[in-house]
């Protein structure tokens, strides 16, 4: 069991005993911008490539409320907090000047942040050939989410992170390429040439492209000023201990197969497009076929360079022609209607676990902690994108109680619990 995983459970006495008052007034900025002499290129809904860096991590909707106003992104966010920061290098693409950018979500654009030379970030990622196309890195700015979820957020970033890895991975989908993740490179150095001290952090790269015959560029060596990106500030040791803990990759296993989709790519763009949290779920069933379809997603393989086993525990609260109960691996653990158990395991929101046509839970016992979280969270935006494609709704639920919902999937203390999912209308 990862230390901080344990100190970060809820319970029914510690969600009682450590409730805090939201003071929204002081909410930290979800945008990054860089200064204005930065060169910025707008992206265009014409471009191809530029439409694939939107529909990874775009505004989507505005939500307008009395105290104002807010926006809505592609990629699923726990409290719409929005901590991640996506950068990419380019090479060979047209539309962009091969270099290293930021996207900047807040204006829709991206800012060139350094035109390349005869370098890479290849050699920082130990890549032997220059890659002709993406290579991303994602980061996180934890206060965003700490904010408002304490020392838990650490939970949030790296699952969020996994949502924006799984809408890369569907926006590559729309223009017939894959994408490979990496977690075991020095982040520590990267984050040191990008300027983020202690408050951002990356967490991994992906590379959407295909390597060249040349010899590989020579090392970065950036020198980026800090850009604030919250606006307010407070240091969160518990994380910060947490992140560094974790950075070491242990024992790791690639994974080399390539995930395969079936959807309709017309339809799954608007998907892509129109994803939503769903509040509150009404007891309807789906049918076998379509719990058959979101299943057979959200298992494909995921390509990365250091491969977690995440274990999906599934109850089937209506799904039409399968019996009620507990479900892994093909099998049934327990039959019975679970529904009340899960809405009071889900923090009790029965109006999602208990009004749900099936609740799926992911565990782990993975030490590589970091791409084991974000792994889940790749998961977890399949079934989002999965359910949206056949008009059925989902939310992702990141708070529950950890040891009563290991306690009732039967599993030792080895797991850890990292995301519940509830799947219905």
């Amino acid at each position: 069991m990862n230390s901080y995983h344990d100190k970060t459970k809820h319970s029914y006495d510690s969600v009682r005993t450590n409730a805090s008052h939201m003071d929204w007034s002081t909410q930290p900025s979800q945008y990054k911008v860089y200064p204005e002499h930065y060169k910025r290129i707008k992206l265009e809904e014409r471009h191809v490539e530029h439409k694939f860096i939107y529909l990874i991590g775009g505004i989507s909707a505005k939500k307008s409320y009395a105290g104002g106003e807010y926006f809505l992104r592609t990629n699923p966010s726990a409290g719409a907090l929005y901590p991640n920061e996506l950068y990419f290098q380019v090479r060979g693409v047209e539309g962009f000047e091969d270099g290293v950018y930021h996207f900047e979500v807040k204006s829709s654009s991206v800012t060139l942040l350094y035109a390349l030379q005869d370098d890479g970030i290849e050699a920082n990622l130990n890549l032997k050939k220059p890659i002709k196309g993406f290579v991303f890195l994602l980061s996180a700015v934890y206060f965003r989410s700490s904010w408002k979820y304490k020392d838990r957020a650490f939970r949030y970033c790296l699952l969020d992170g996994g949502h924006l890895l799984g809408q890369m991975e569907a926006s590559a989908y729309l223009k017939d390429f894959a994408v490979r993740h990496l977690y075991d490179f020095d982040k520590i150095a990267l984050n040191s040439m990008f300027g983020f001290e202690s408050r951002e952090f990356f967490l991994s790269a992906s590379i959407v492209g295909v390597p060249n015959a040349e010899e590989a560029p020579k090392a970065l060596d950036l020198n980026l000023p800090r850009v604030d990106a919250t606006g307010t500030f407070f240091e969160n040791r518990v994380i910060e201990d947490a992140y560094h803990d974790t950075l070491v990759v242990h024992d790791k296993k690639r994974s080399t197969r390539a995930s395969k989709f079936t959807f309709r790519k017309d339809v799954f763009e608007e998907t892509m497009f129109k994803r939503r949290s769903i509040r509150e779920m009404s007891k309807a069933g789906i049918s076998r076929r379509a719990f058959e379809f979101i299943m057979d997603v959200a298992q494909e393989s995921v390509m990365s360079d250091c491969d977690e086993k995440v274990e999906m525990y599934v109850v089937l609260n209506r799904v039409i022609d399968m019996p009620l109960g507990l479900y892994h691996d093909g099998r049934f653990i327990k039959y019975g209607d679970f529904s009340k158990k899960v809405g009071y395991l889900s923090l009790e929101q029965y109006h999602l676990g208990e009004n749900s046509a099936f609740t799926l839970f992911l565990a782990s016992k993975s030490e590589n902690y970091q791409a084991m979280y974000q792994k889940a969270g790749i998961i977890g935006n399949r079934l989002y994108l999965a359910a949206n494609y056949l008009q059925i709704g989902c939310s992702g639920i990141g708070a529950y109680y950890d040891d009563e919902v290991a306690k009732f999937l039967e599993l030792d203390e080895r797991y850890m619990i990292l995301y519940g999912i509830c799947v219905g209308n």
